[in-house]
């Protein structure tokens, strides 16, 4: 992407943040809300979504047509808006809709803008904790109950000492799932269940690690740019571009990185 100017930078922060004030005024009367219906995206699986995710992006999508009316949208609900100036949105109202229905407070609202080659800037948000994760455009923040604090991952450590996280025990295939639990048998501990609230971990200095795969662009947009502007690094298993999904590996340094990586395609 071409240098954005000072103006443009503050224009795209600032939308970011109002969408995600507008995400969690249309999510938060809906959390633990007894019986909350679901319906299922899915045949022969469970892919669940809820007024709360269909709210939210709606939400998000009518602060772009205020403010951002010719910028391109992909959103995980809606689908594909075209646009004219190079930049898109990439929108996941509910990252964790099964933690979401559960009750549990690890879900969050995905912001990401940028273009064909990957995000500048993204948002991870988590309305009821009331932590917000940004990255990009010279931004590395959380904003929080425990006030603004900047973003700085882990420093280089031995796989012996690394905390790994990943969403499903299974991990996509069964060879996939074969690699990750490779890697899992060399770290310290493996924790999972944790959705895009992980990421921010990583972004936050306190776990190391977070391997998924078959992820779509929705999920992971985000997720690279506050991880790589609190100094981590996000790619596919092979070390190439995961902006359009995939199998994911996030790190919290490249030393870690590249000695996940080792094992996951050994």
């Amino acid at each position: 992407m071409a240098d954005i100017d000072e103006e443009l930078r503050a224009v795209l922060i600032g939308t970011a943040h109002k969408l995600a004030d507008a995400a969690r005024c249309a999510i938060l009367p809906l959390f633990r809300v007894v019986d909350l219906q679901t319906d299922n995206k899915a045949a022969g699986a469970f892919d669940p979504v809820t007024a709360a995710d269909r709210n939210a992006e709606a939400a998000m999508r009518e602060v772009l047509a205020r403010l951002r009316p010719d910028d391109a949208i992909l959103g995980e609900e809606y689908g594909v808006k075209r646009g004219t100036t190079g930049l898109v949105w990439v929108l996941d109202p509910v990252d964790g809709t099964r933690g979401f229905i559960s009750g549990t407070p690890t879900w969050g609202v995905l912001i990401a803008v940028g273009d064909a080659n990957g995000p500048v800037l993204g948002v991870i948000d988590q309305p009821y904790i009331g932590e917000r994760f940004i990255g990009g455009l010279g931004e590395a923040s959380v904003d929080g109950p425990q006030g603004k604090i900047g973003l700085r991952t882990r420093t280089p450590r031995d796989l012996g000492e690394a905390t790994l996280f990943t969403t499903f025990p299974e991990v996509g295939t069964t060879a996939e799932g074969a690699a990750f639990r490779r890697l899992s048998e060399r770290c310290k501990l493996t924790r999972y269940g944790m959705d895009c609230y992980a990421y921010a971990l990583v972004a936050a200095g306190q776990i190391d690690l977070v391997v998924e795969a078959g992820l779509q662009s929705y999920d992971i947009q985000a997720p690279i740019a506050v991880i790589e502007a609190a100094g981590g690094v996000v790619t596919d298993w092979q070390g190439g571009r995961v902006h359009d999904g995939g199998q994911v590996l996030a790190a919290a340094n490249a030393e870690i990185h590249a000695a996940a990586m080792a094992i996951l395609n050994a």
